[in-house]
């Protein structure tokens, strides 16, 4: 189960371990793949009338799933019908209805709410993750997940071997001699699989599966820096030197959770791990509230289901695109459409962090500041949290929560998972939390943009060279 052997047992940093070592594995070791050219998704595609729509039950019959989509985005100001069948022409998959879904804000209230569902499991708990750091926050969660494995509810789990490079072997080993289920995600170590080994590509997402009836999915990993609040509609202020990780999470119940237990399982056995216990995996789900959903899933050399929502949805845009996103180091097409939305109208915001844990993709962000400002893309960077969100809400109708980043790395190297939720009473729910985030957020205006010393500009030159691997 190790991903390296003889790895030092330093902590990992809150996000993306990534030593220069590392990226220069990543030079040698794997090839220029490229994201597919959307040129096509540029004239109107061969959308259905009405997207398809399952449930529970099955596919719906067009006359039920008209009278859904109208009852969830009747109060739209946009054609979000017809987009919502672009995005399914574009990425083929189906919209989910009959959810509950309930955004969570931060570390505190997203580690709460799925230790909350692990204590209450009692068939299967499957989780995978990017990080699972051996801190305070991790010990804790393991010791509940060994808790309930030794209670006779199977515990498998899939994390990432670049992601965990800094947690001791003996975490994993702990878990493992108590029976829970291990597979670690591509090791560091090319001796795991000499003619396949691509450490490039990494498995990034963060998905909780208990009883096969609610999920989770977001930004949070487990480690400790998400036990600190993100101050996120706080009237207090930051103590010098500790602040909080400002996220989002979303969790589910309803038939949307079979469609991320399929992902998972998926996963497990695409890396030939050998078959997990016989459990109730796939149980019979009930509605279990209004949201019609869409879960996408991308992985390398797949159809990039979520790089294609986020290109129909931005070039679909008519009123605004409201973005935050941790790293934001865009390729060529999202770039544009971004800019040429500003340019048609579109009231076009980007939050992103003042302080990243990461410095070169930092600079990478920073060499797209002037070219979205020229366009009139307006950009924030929060200040009173590390952000770490991967969110958009785009016309107040079209929202999504996951694993992506808005760069080449989430869309063409990673394993991701993004859920789009349609309908204005959600889109409201995080249009509210955008503005909240703008509120401890500061604009960088062109005009101040502009006079930045040439030094820093040489920075993001450099940096630009590099934004494939970031």
């Amino acid at each position: 189960m190790s991903c390296a052997p003889g790895r030092p047992a330093h902590q990992a940093s809150p996000h993306r371990l990534s030593p220069s070592w590392v990226l220069v594995s990543c030079l040698l070791c794997s090839g220029c793949a490229r994201l597919p050219d959307l040129k096509y998704l540029k004239e109107p595609l061969h959308a259905p009338t009405i997207p398809r729509v399952v449930d529970g039950q099955g596919v719906l019959s067009e006359k039920a799933a008209s009278a859904l989509l109208a009852r969830r985005l009747g109060h739209a100001k946009v054609d979000a019908g017809y987009l919502a069948g672009l995005e399914e022409a574009a990425t083929g998959r189906p919209l989910i209805a009959g959810n509950q879904v309930t955004l969570l804000f931060d570390g505190p209230m997203t580690i709460a709410a799925m230790m909350v569902a692990v204590s209450q499991a009692r068939d299967s708990i499957n989780l995978e993750t990017y990080l699972f750091d051996q801190d305070p926050l991790g010990m804790q969660f393991a010791d509940l997940l060994i808790a309930k494995q030794k209670e006779g509810v199977q515990v498998s789990i899939i994390y990432d071997c670049v992601g965990t490079l800094g947690t001791p072997q003996a975490f994993f080993d702990r878990m493992q001699e108590a029976g829970i289920r291990l597979l670690p995600f591509q090791p560091v170590s090319p001796h795991h699989k000499l003619l396949g080994w691509r450490i490039n590509n990494r498995d990034h997402r963060k998905i909780l599966v208990v009883d096969g009836r609610v999920a989770f999915t977001g930004g949070v990993n487990i480690t400790a820096s998400y036990s600190r609040s993100s101050l996120f509609r706080s009237t207090r202020k930051a103590k010098a030197g500790v602040v909080g990780w400002r996220d989002t999470h979303l969790q589910i119940e309803g038939p949307a959770v079979a469609a991320l237990q399929w992902m998972f399982l998926d996963n497990w056995t695409s890396q030939q791990a050998g078959a997990l216990p016989a459990r109730d995996y796939f149980p019979t789900l009930a509605p279990a509230g209004d949201k019609v959903v869409r879960v996408l899933g991308s992985q390398p050399g797949s159809h990039h289901e979520i790089f294609k929502a986020y290109f129909v949805a931005i070039q679909g845009a008519r009123t605004s695109i409201h973005i935050a996103s941790a790293y934001f180091v865009p390729d060529a097409q999202i770039s544009k459409a971004l800019q040429q939305a500003a340019r048609r109208g579109v009231d076009v915001k980007l939050i992103l962090p003042s302080v990243s844990d990461n410095w070169l993709t930092s600079q990478g962000s920073h060499s797209f500041y002037q070219a979205m400002l020229d366009a009139g893309v307006r950009i924030y960077e929060l200040k009173t949290s590390v952000l770490h969100a991967k969110t958009a809400v785009i016309d107040g109708v079209w929202s999504t929560v996951g694993s992506t980043n808005l760069d080449t790395r989430s869309f063409l190297h990673n394993k991701e998972v993004n859920v789009v939720v349609l309908g204005d009473a959600f889109g409201l729910e995080m249009e509210d939390a955008f503005q909240a985030d703008l509120k401890g957020s500061k604009e960088i205006t062109r005009e101040t943009w502009k006079r930045r010393p040439y030094l820093q500009r040489f920075k993001e030159w450099c940096a630009r060279l590099t934004s494939y691997w970031l």
